[in-house]
């Protein structure tokens, strides 16, 4: 495997030929982007989620280039709090083109799932995101091993399958 860059890593994200998935399955994150946004909403502070434009320009674009986005959450139920503000946050997402989805943890019991989240791009290249305990972005690496490609993909799919689109999702 090969750590990347940030930079690498935002290159990648906008310059992938046909598909990207993403499997999230975390109940907590810490991104240094997300947790001042997190906290006014903890708080009851209203936020235009304008720091969400640049993604969700460049998911538009994808859109526009036939290119598809998609997001599976595997949550824990009831939702942690940075679950329930990531839900309620997902729609300009959405409208902007990246088809999320959310599946109960009790669902993927069964279900060979990588040790760390990851996007899987045009079936080639995974990016492994790796996390401290507490959420916060501890790296990135990347792998182009077939093994690695299958057990992704193979996982993608399987919990894609048993996920509920955002829009049908209501959180217990």
């Amino acid at each position: 495997m090969t750590s990347i860059s940030d930079d690498e890593f935002d290159r990648l994200l906008t310059e992938f030929e046909s598909d990207a998935a993403h499997l999230e399955t975390r109940d907590a994150y810490g991104t240094a982007v997300e947790l001042p946004h997190m906290a006014k909403w903890a708080h009851g502070e209203p936020d235009d989620l304008g720091w969400l434009a640049d993604w969700c320009g460049t998911l538009r674009g994808h859109a526009a280039a036939g290119r598809t986005v998609r997001r599976a959450r595997i949550v824990s139920e009831p939702l942690s709090d940075y679950q329930r503000w990531s839900h309620s946050i997902a729609q300009p997402m959405v409208d902007a083109g990246e088809d999320i989805r959310w599946v109960p943890r009790r669902l993927v019991s069964t279900v060979a799932i990588p040790g760390n989240d990851f996007y899987l791009l045009d079936e080639r290249l995974v990016i492994f995101l790796h996390y401290t305990g507490d959420g916060h972005a501890a790296g990135k690496t990347t792998s182009t091993a077939p093994d690695d490609i299958r057990l992704c993909r193979t996982a993608f799919e399987t919990v894609w399958r048993l996920a509920v689109p955002h829009r049908d999702y209501r959180p217990r």
